[in-house]
């Protein structure tokens, strides 16, 4: 069985993207799991391999089915949008907002048209996106908006915890609000899908609670006993593998020791914390609930150290493993 295709678009090329991205496809392990085609700027890649000091060959292409995927080969759909006199690493600018957008695009578009079986995203940067005119605050936004997909689902692996969120960037006093019995329906309904496309449709799901000790029966806060109970209660009688509300200090252990196979947080940093206090490095974003599969690092562009050569590649290689892992179960290919 051929290696799947992944598809990584080099992020800000301001920022660490373009760096990580060669460290990875450079990487043994990588190149043992996967076929990885890089879309980006072939100034910008080219002056990265003296970045980081490895020598790599530039094989342009079109299709990702012709690449030469051998070792010191970096095979890359050219996009050029960058003025590399003009490029300052390590500051924001329109240029490199517009540019990054362009690279998720075309991969967007080539996995899209089955030439790539997944995506795995590098960082860009939310105040050059808006330098650059472009009309999306984040990747999710625009993975949601370039393949159709009105609400597309976040889930967070790392050592084999997986953490899905019911809310993402709001205030915390907004995430509260939004804890209701219907969202939380929706969103197990829908996550079991996604697992279940990923090839996971055996274990539990849990539902944090929202509250300390998840209200104490109403004695500090009633969300559990209003919203979370009736939801996880119907959701059971509906055939739904789910318990909760699980106090949200436990939770996560428990999870992660295997009592269930993947827990809804109910607020963004109640699941960022548990992840990356866990493993900063190898917590990977994956969207799913799409026609396609992404992955990606869940750090930043880190301006402070871009161009110097010093960036770690862990999580890059990590979203890219993931993406070989469970692709096959999301295209149907394994």
């Amino acid at each position: 069985m051929k290696k799947p295709i992944i598809a990584i678009p080099i992020g800000d090329p301001a920022g660490i993207g373009p760096e990580i991205t060669v460290r990875a496809v450079s990487d043994p392990v990588v190149k043992n799991a996967a076929r990885c085609v890089v879309v980006g700027d072939r100034n910008v890649v080219e002056n990265t391999y003296q970045i980081t000091g490895i020598p790599l060959h530039t094989n342009v292409i079109e299709n990702p089915e012709d690449g030469d995927y051998s070792d010191g080969v970096l095979n890359l759909v050219n996009v050029e949008n960058i003025e590399l006199p003009k490029l300052v690493i390590g500051q924001i600018s329109g240029m490199c907002g517009k540019a990054a957008y362009e690279y998720i695009a075309k991969s967007i578009e080539i996995a899209n048209a089955g030439k790539a079986d997944a995506v795995a995203t590098t960082p860009i940067n939310k105040e050059s996106l808006k330098k650059g005119g472009v009309p999306y605050i984040g990747h999710t936004e625009i993975f949601g908006a370039l393949t159709h997909t009105e609400d597309p689902l976040t889930m967070f692996e790392v050592r084999g915890l997986r953490v899905f969120f019911l809310s993402r960037h709001v205030s915390l006093q907004k995430a509260c609000s939004m804890v209701t019995k219907e969202r939380i329906m929706d969103y197990v309904k829908r996550c079991t899908q996604a697992l279940a496309k990923l090839g996971v449709t055996e274990g539990t799901m849990a539902v944090a609670g929202l509250n300390p000790h998840s209200g104490e029966h109403g004695l500090f806060g009633d969300e559990e006993v209003r919203e979370v109970i009736p939801a996880v209660e119907e959701l059971k009688r509906l055939g739904y593998r789910v318990e909760g509300p699980i106090g949200a200090d436990s939770v996560f252990h428990l999870a992660l020791l295997g009592r269930y196979n993947s827990v809804l947080s109910l607020y963004h940093d109640q699941g960022h914390i548990a992840t990356k206090t866990l493993d900063f490095e190898r917590t990977i974003s994956i969207t799913s609930g799409m026609p396609i599969l992404r992955t990606s690092v869940d750090h930043g562009t880190a301006m402070d150290i871009a161009g110097s050569g010093t960036a770690s590649s862990v999580s890059m290689v990590e979203a890219i493993l993931l993406a070989a892992k469970y692709s096959p179960a999301f295209t149907g290919k394994g």
